[in-house]
């Protein structure tokens, strides 16, 4: 069941004025507002009960801190639930007192500029606020429809907020790529419910930039467990509510690319972000409502396929917490069209991202560059959550690299490295105190330069991988390969370290990792020596890790299926 925080942070874009008296709702929508008649009740414990307390009435965070983002949560959910006739909570006097609770507090949350806070990180925020408003704006249409006497006072605090808030966005700033889009949607949304020439300049000014997409369909920050939904959420509430249909076409070549980052179990491949969702477990369920817009949209066959297997992999009361993206679209209620085989078999590349996907039916593998994980491998739910690989040099040897070159069948990824010694330094530039720091090292000449020449060289074979490594230069230098794997399964054919918890050697021609019916098989082993955290390493992750290890040169082939 989502949380009361969860559901807070959820962006909620969008919202159209529906009768409810003509409306006859889907069995499965009718099901997700009886799911989020239980959801109310998470709030409960996040309630400010202390009357004297300078936010009564609002809703705390887990931390216990007054905040903005779950108040608005609250706001949001519980208007959507006291305007529907289907609601247990409909026209609930008791409800509407908290609502305007609630907003009270809201309001005392917000700066006489119209900002809100996100204690986390951000004060005096415009995107946060935008994040806020795009909870408080549903909430107003829908205490304007439910057309139950006494929600005065509810509407007019609402309403002040909604309208300071909007004095925010047309002047703020932001940080992210994404913030543009989020603080345009909201834009979007208060100049549907209060036309101003303002809200539309300022979004004129955002989209002047051009949306941040690559030539792979993939937008600025990469983040397939956070932003990318939420831009693409964004843009498709731009492009209705502002007439500009050409903004769904960054929507589309980003959900087309999409199908390619799904492992077979349903999650996505989160491993090159550059925000902080890099390397989370996610699944594709923040991108339901924009796939199942889009395939309406566009009667796309493969895009439906994504939505039934969102479906069939997310639990109900997760997308339930999308609710509101559904009441406001009644074409989101229609039967999608049918589905075309998603891609289950294929070997692509995505270089704008530095990823290249492979993916034969059960199994599936993603390649990196500039990641020191740079190989992950699944196979249903047992997951090699990531391969590095480390050398003892000179405290600089942790393996990633550059690029990905494709050669014939065979994915490349190099490093090369050098440990140099320094001479005295040159009459005339010693520093006469003997000051160190004003002796710059590359004032000095090198000698003894050890060098350390890495490959890992990538080929497909039968129903896996081929992981060719090759480190030369110095000989004799301490190598550790991890093998790092997702908690929760069983080893087989390893070794505990003796010293290390879970850490285990792989001496043997084969080990095996398995979750209830799925196995990675690996192989062979290598174990040289114990040193499994070497200087200049990556500290251990923690996670089940197999090692294999040795001196350079270090050349040694590893199969994984």
């Amino acid at each position: 069941m989502i949380g009361a925080t969860s559901l807070s942070m959820i962006p909620l874009l969008g919202f159209g004025l529906l009768d409810k008296h003509t409306t006859n709702l889907p069995a499965w929508l009718l099901d997700w507002i009886t799911i989020n008649d239980g959801h109310l009740a998470n709030y409960t414990p996040l309630k400010i009960t202390d009357p004297t307390h300078t936010y009564a009435g609002g809703y705390m965070n887990e931390a216990e801190m007054p905040n903005a983002p779950t108040t608005s949560g609250f706001i949001m959910l519980a208007s959507l639930l006291f305007s529907r006739p289907e609601s247990r909570h409909y026209g609930s006097k008791t409800l509407l007192t908290a609502i305007e609770a609630a907003t009270h507090a809201i309001l005392k949350m917000q700066h006489s500029d119209g900002t809100i806070d996100y204690l986390d990180t951000n004060f005096h925020s415009t995107p946060d606020t935008a994040f806020v408003l795009e909870n408080i704006a549903p909430a107003y249409r829908y205490l304007l429809q439910s057309k139950v006497q006494g929600t005065e006072t509810a509407l007019r605090l609402v309403k002040t907020f909604l309208t300071n808030a909007g004095e925010a966005l047309i002047v703020g700033g932001i940080h992210t790529p994404n913030h543009r889009w989020v603080v345009s949607a909201a834009l979007t949304r208060l100049n549907e419910l209060f036309p101003d020439k303002r809200y539309l300049n300022r979004i004129d000014q955002w989209l002047a930039e051009h949306i941040d997409i690559d030539p792979d369909g993939q937008f600025n920050e990469k983040s397939t467990n956070s932003y990318s939904p939420i831009v693409d959420r964004s843009l498709i509430i731009m492009a209705r509510g502002l007439n500009k249909p050409e903004l769904l076409e960054p929507v589309r070549r980003n959900l087309m690319m999409t199908l390619y980052y799904v492992h077979p179990n349903g999650e996505v491949v989160t491993e090159a972000s550059n925000r902080q969702d890099k390397g989370t477990v996610g699944t594709m369920a923040r991108y339901y409502y924009c796939y199942r817009y889009m395939a309406l949209r566009d009667k796309n066959g493969e895009m439906a396929a994504m939505c039934r297997l969102i479906e069939q992999t997310t639990p109900k009361e997760q997308l339930a917490g999308f609710l509101d993206f559904f009441l406001e679209d009644p074409t989101l209620w229609n039967d999608l069209p049918a589905s075309k085989p998603l891609p289950t078999s294929y070997a692509k590349a995505f270089p704008y991202s530095g990823v290249v996907r492979i993916r034969r039916g059960g199994w599936d593998a993603t390649i990196l560059s500039n990641n020191a994980s740079w190989l992950t491998f699944h196979k249903g739910n047992a997951i090699l959550q990531g391969m590095r690989i480390a050398a003892s040099f000179f405290g600089k040897g942790q393996f990633e690299s550059e690029k990905v070159k494709q050669q014939g069948n065979t994915w490349v990824l190099t490093k090369s490295l050098e440990g140099p010694y320094y001479q005295p330094m040159a009459k005339e530039k010693i520093a006469p105190d003997g000051d160190w720091d004003k002796m710059l090292r590359s004032d000095r000449q090198q000698s003894e330069i050890q060098k350390l020449e890495s490959t890992v060289s990538i080929t497909e074979a039968k129903n896996g991988l081929q992981v060719d490594i090759n480190i030369t230069g110095t000989p004799g230098v301490p190598v550790a390969l991890e093998l790092i794997f997702r908690a929760g399964g069983t080893l087989a054919g390893v070794s505990k370290h003796p010293k290390k918890e879970n850490a285990f050697l792989l001496a043997g021609e084969s080990g095996s990792y398995t979750v209830n019916s799925d196995v990675i098989h690996f192989g062979s082993g290598k174990a040289e020596h114990k040193g499994v955290q070497l200087r200049g390493a990556l500290p251990a992750m923690d996670a089940p890790t197999v090692y294999l290890t040795g001196y350079t040169p270090f050349r040694h082939t590893l199969f994984l299926g």
